[in-house]
């Protein structure tokens, strides 16, 4: 039987925390509960275990860009631009490379607000982040692109030097760079480039070669973006070589492969010769055995007519 010893009652303090209840307030529903003979009392169920509940929230992806956005196939991926500045920069788990990836400070599934960059570069962010989203939300990687660059095209190469220029300063893109394949025919130069300071784009030099190429120097990366007869190039400074396009990789493969092939030809043509030495050396081998057993025969045979 339970008695009143036997029984604590608590309050709430607030929060998870509680303090003893002192008897003379305990609830008389208790107290008379405690009190009645054979009325056990039992434990009473306030609460169930409850599975976690799955994160069932819909993630708002980004739209895929408009087709006048996907201006950077031939200067941007055809060259492999993202994966060979991917793997000069390395750290692939927390660098964002790519290209046309929706960009913009709200999630949404319009195309209101948000921009398609035909090349972003982001550190230390979080590429997971980016794939399930199918764009780069500013909020959610905690920090806007180091890096972007617009391809002049007709229907874009307007917008670029204007709305765009002020839209990526408002995000608070570090380097807003501008590339035009015809050297300043639908932007108003080959290259140009702004980088922000203060919450406003400054103008990056740009200079020009005895070549008539075009170069300046990207902080954001470290590299020297060029304009050289319409192709864009990447100069490492550290290495004094450009990073390698897609055209390069293969010019260096068809030179291995090349390369390996007269190997193997030359390789082929001295096994042969050795294959011919050594049956010249065989036949010669053969023919002087032949002479000496000849010679054997010859002797073997004046000594038999000379015994008498």
């Amino acid at each position: 039987m339970l008695t009143l010893s036997m029984f604590q009652g608590y309050m709430c303090t607030g929060g998870r925390h509680y303090q003893p209840l002192p008897k003379d307030d305990w609830p008389a529903s208790v107290i008379a509960h405690i009190m009645t003979a054979n009325s056990p009392l039992r434990p009473v169920m306030t609460s169930r275990p409850i599975a976690p509940t799955p994160n069932t929230e819909k993630i708002v992806q980004f739209p895929d860009p408009p087709p006048e956005e996907m201006t950077a196939f031939y200067d941007v991926n055809f060259p492999a631009y993202p994966a060979s500045l991917s793997l000069h920069f390395g750290n692939r788990e927390t660098t964002i490379i790519t290209s046309e990836l929706a960009t913009g400070l709200r999630p949404t599934e319009s195309y209101q607000g948000i921009l398609f960059p035909d090349l972003l570069v982001a550190f230390h962010v979080d590429p997971q982040a980016g794939v399930a989203r199918k764009g780069y939300l500013i909020p959610e990687q905690g920090k806007p692109p180091d890096f972007v660059m617009e391809v002049a095209s007709e229907t874009t190469a307007r917008r670029d030097e204007t709305v765009k220029r002020d839209a990526y300063a408002s995000m608070r893109v570090g380097e807003y760079w501008r590339f035009d394949p015809t050297g300043g025919q639908q932007y108003q130069t080959a290259l140009a480039g702004d980088r922000l300071a203060g919450g406003v784009y400054e103008p990056i030099s740009i200079h020009r070669t005895d070549e008539g190429h075009y170069w300046g120097h990207s902080e954001a990366l470290n590299l020297a973006l060029c304009w050289e007869d319409g192709n864009l190039r990447f100069w490492d400074p550290v290495s004094g070589s450009y990073l390698p396009t897609f055209e390069d990789e293969r010019a260096d493969h068809l030179a291995e492969a090349s390369a390996r092939r007269a190997a193997e030809a030359h390789a082929e043509v001295e096994a042969n010769a050795r294959r011919a030495a050594e049956s010249r050396a065989e036949a010669e081998t053969n023919v002087r055995r032949a002479a000496e057993a000849q010679v054997r025969r010859l002797e073997e045979e004046l000594r038999r007519r000379q015994d008498p």
